[in-house]
């Protein structure tokens, strides 16, 4: 069995999870001279009209009003510039830092991902990219001068899950297929399921939710404040472990109980670890 340090994984959804609503309505949807709510209603039509991925049918929508549009850029740094209007839920800011300080205190390394079916780009210009070991979401692939010319990679509901694999497997390369399929013992595996942490904050994260839970990990589901109606049914259905508002300030309810469950996760995989030594000794 391999000696290494053990890693937990915090892996957040990140549109209306850590930032307050969808990415594109910062900046992006107003530059174009729309609603957020005619930007979406156009693109789910579109989707409906062409039986296409709702993913896809966005990002397309994107591109053409942004190209309709006057004085808006579609090079891949604009939409990078974009980030820097997010804004987020009270103490998303200086969370990471907290939740690793205390990681350290249990010796145990906590890295942090993002499974989003928003913009890798706009997430690239946001103040808390820095904080991040990987960042799983859509994107476009970029010719020579910067300007998009296809998807490169669409993160919708369903393929999120196989993030979770990449975490628990170390095979981040999104390229990289076979190794993700080859069989490893799941105690020989960077992140162990159990070791897993999923925050997000809708029904398009089930899938996600569920597979941690299944496996041994915690889900959590965030709300807005006053408004619990879906973290609830999360909650009720046996997605979601529990719920919780979407506060990360300094000593809240959220880090609170993220605390306990790296505590739980630490003690946890001490005892896996001890008992898996004793087995190997028995066994000589």
């Amino acid at each position: 069995m391999k000696k290494t340090k053990p890693a937990v994984a915090l892996l957040y959804d990140f549109d209306k999870t850590l930032c307050t609503k969808d990415m594109q309505e910062y900046s992006f949807i107003p530059n174009v001279g729309m609603t957020a709510a005619d930007f979406w209603r156009e693109a789910n039509e579109l989707a409906r009209q062409k039986k296409m991925d709702g993913i896809l049918a966005y990002m397309y929508v994107m591109l053409d009003r942004a190209r309709s549009a006057k004085n808006v850029s579609v090079r891949r740094d604009s939409f990078v510039a974009l980030g820097r209007d997010l804004r987020f839920y009270p103490g998303v800011e200086t969370w990471f830092d907290r939740v690793n300080a205390f990681g350290k205190t249990l010796g145990v390394e906590v890295r942090h991902y993002i499974i989003s079916s928003g913009l890798r780009e706009i997430i690239e210009g946001s103040s808390i990219y820095k904080y991040f070991t990987e960042v799983f979401a859509c994107e476009f692939l970029y010719d020579f001068d910067g300007m998009p010319i296809w998807p490169k990679n669409v993160v919708n509901y369903t393929t999120k899950t196989q993030f979770l694999f990449r975490v628990n497997k170390g095979v981040e390369d999104l390229s990289e297929d076979a190794a993700l399929n080859d069989y490893t013992p799941e105690d020989e595996r960077p992140v162990p399921f159990r070791n897993m942490l999923y925050i997000a904050d809708g029904k398009t994260d089930v899938p996600c939710m569920k597979l941690v839970r299944v496996n041994g990990g915690t889900s959590v589901a965030v709300y807005p404040k006053g408004k619990k109606d879906t973290a609830a049914g999360l909650l009720r259905d046996g997605r979601a472990d529990l719920m919780l508002p979407a506060d990360y300030s300094e000593g809240g309810e959220l880090e609170r109980t993220v605390q306990n469950i790296l505590r739980k996760m630490a003690l946890t995989d001490a005892l896996k670890r001890q008992s898996a030594a004793q087995l190997e000794k028995v066994r000589l």
